[in-house]
């Protein structure tokens, strides 16, 4: 009886401690839950770059579409490509999705 005694306090504090220590780890803000917020953070991050190098290349070709500024070259060259015509004295090159130009 004195033992179970003795034993019952340093059990308590092992199980509450390994309680805290298993939430530490596993729990809603433990450390794996803060390795997946980082790698989300991270993926939104490259997200985030990714998006503004496209807005900034729509907007350069806004920019040279604007009425008090207008690039008649930029204009030409958009409207031939969306209507899929070419003059006959001009080359074509072609380009891989890869490397678009706009």
């Amino acid at each position: 009886m004195r033992r179970v005694r003795a034993a019952v306090l340093p059990v308590l504090f092992l199980g509450t401690s390994g309680y805290f220590v298993w939430h530490a780890v596993h729990g809603e803000r433990g450390l794996i839950a803060r390795d997946v917020r980082q790698e989300r953070i991270q993926e939104a991050r490259l997200e985030l770059t990714r998006v503004q190098t496209e807005l900034e290349a729509v907007e350069r070709r806004v920019h040279g579409l604007r009425g008090d500024r207008l690039d008649r070259d930029q204009l030409d060259e958009r409207a031939r490509q969306l209507l899929n015509m070419v003059d006959k004295n001009e080359i074509v090159v072609p380009y891989g999705p890869e490397r678009r130009l706009f």
